[in-house]
């Protein structure tokens, strides 16, 4: 899922679990991590909302949570940011541990 200034915030409070996968074209780990993220989308469906935003395209959410550092994963449940945040090429094991812990919040 394509997640934007436009659609993220309505995404965000929707009430299910979320996770944002920050990222631009020029960052080598996030073109490594892409499939990951989209296989997890898949394995989750239903349960987690799983998309990517693009923060060379999109700024807003880029400023509200200070995304500095590329890739940057945010987690959100019931409409509210959780205080799990990931920085930098992850494994799957970190990634899935991270979704069950915010699916367990």
């Amino acid at each position: 899922m394509t997640i934007t200034d436009e659609n993220a915030r309505e995404i965000i409070e929707s009430g299910k679990p979320v996770v944002i996968d920050c990222w631009a074209t020029w960052c080598g780990p996030c073109k490594a991590m892409s499939p990951m993220i989209d296989q997890l989308a898949q394995e989750y469906e239903g349960r987690v909302i799983i998309g990517k935003y693009n923060v060379e395209e999109e700024g807003d959410l880029a400023t509200e949570y200070r995304i500095m550092t590329l890739p940057t994963i945010l987690f959100f449940k019931d409409g509210k940011k959780a205080d799990i945040r990931l920085t930098g090429s992850q494994t799957r094991e970190t990634l899935v541990a991270k979704i069950d812990e915010l699916l367990a919040l």
